[in-house]
């Protein structure tokens, strides 16, 4: 007797995307579940937030605001790969993203949390038929409520290209810097000093990127530059410092002007901005060789006085 396979007794299993297309070596680090073209360039694209991660940390109940940055990274890589036809082994450079989140909507439940995604893809760059870069804007949603919104913008290359533009720089053919001591884990949001990406350097509101390559989230894999997830958590950090213990992102915008570079210190410097009745903000530039590398704006509710 033939028996049908699991996969068509259950149809509605649930599983992840292909780790490959959102450039994840581990399966566990994929946030994405599943995706489908709506309209030309418009997508639906589900995910879920696991109830505990070993660096998007919880605090206060809440999910961190940055698996949702991860989350919104990953949308695009994925959509290049399956929706764009751009080929895996291809490389991606993250221009700018900006990202809101809804902290009423970020609590952590007593299962993972499952998001519904909108994607709109538009400024759709084509060279000689393939895809050279895109703009896309999401929506997350949970249980119908939405829990952040967020846009990015990146470029893609193929491997010959990235071999002429970053020749210097590949099979660690560049130095890496000494690892640096970590600021104390309480000052900049953190619990363990593996997570700190800032080293003190005697200076209010500055520091000295730390770049841990054996992290094993923000350097899941080998790469031969500074990750723009790791530039945004010092940012947070960064934010933290300036803000004071407690403070929890609502809104992070980052520009990204050039790659950071593993064999070069960053210097990261925070400036508070002017305050308004319900909103505190900090701005935090990185700066190699005297030239700056990216630039974020991190936005916290306003503490009472």
């Amino acid at each position: 007797m033939t028996t049908r396979s699991a996969a068509l007794r259950y149809p509605s299993l649930t599983t992840t995307v292909p780790k490959e297309f959102v450039h994840r070596a581990s399966v566990a680090e994929v946030m994405l579940t599943d995706w489908e073209r709506r309209e030309d360039h418009q997508f639906a694209v589900t995910a879920q937030w696991p109830r505990s991660h070993s660096f998007f940390t919880a605090a206060n109940g809440r999910h961190d605001p940055l698996i949702a940055a991860e989350t919104l990274r990953q949308a695009g890589a994925l959509l290049a790969h399956a929706e764009y036809g751009v080929p895996l082994g291809h490389h991606f450079l993250m221009w700018d993203l900006s990202l809101t989140v809804c902290p009423e909507h970020l609590h952590v439940g007593g299962a993972p949390a499952a998001l519904d995604i909108d994607v709109v893809c538009g400024d759709i760059k084509m060279r000689r038929g393939s895809l050279a870069g895109l703009r896309y804007r999401t929506v997350m949603r949970r249980a119908g409520h939405v829990v952040a919104t967020g846009s990015a913008a990146f470029t893609c290359m193929a491997p010959k290209v990235y071999q002429r533009l970053r020749a210097d720089r590949l099979n660690d053919a560049a130095p890496q810097l000494p690892l640096t001591a970590p600021a104390a884990p309480q000052n900049v949001g953190r619990v363990s000093p593996t997570d700190v990406v800032l080293s003190p350097v005697g200076q209010p509101g500055r520091w000295q990127l730390r770049v841990d390559t054996r992290h094993p989230v923000l350097f899941e894999h080998p790469v031969d530059h500074i990750p723009g997830m790791m530039l945004l958590e010092a940012a947070r950090q960064a934010a933290v410092a300036t803000l004071g213990e407690g403070t929890t992102p609502l809104s992070v915008t980052a520009e990204f002007n050039r790659y950071a570079e593993l064999g070069a210190p960053c210097a990261i410097e925070a400036r508070r901005l002017p305050r308004t009745e319900r909103e505190e903000a900090v701005e935090v530039t990185g700066h190699q060789d005297g030239e700056q590398v990216f630039r974020s704006t991190v936005t916290a509710a306003a503490s009472a006085d």
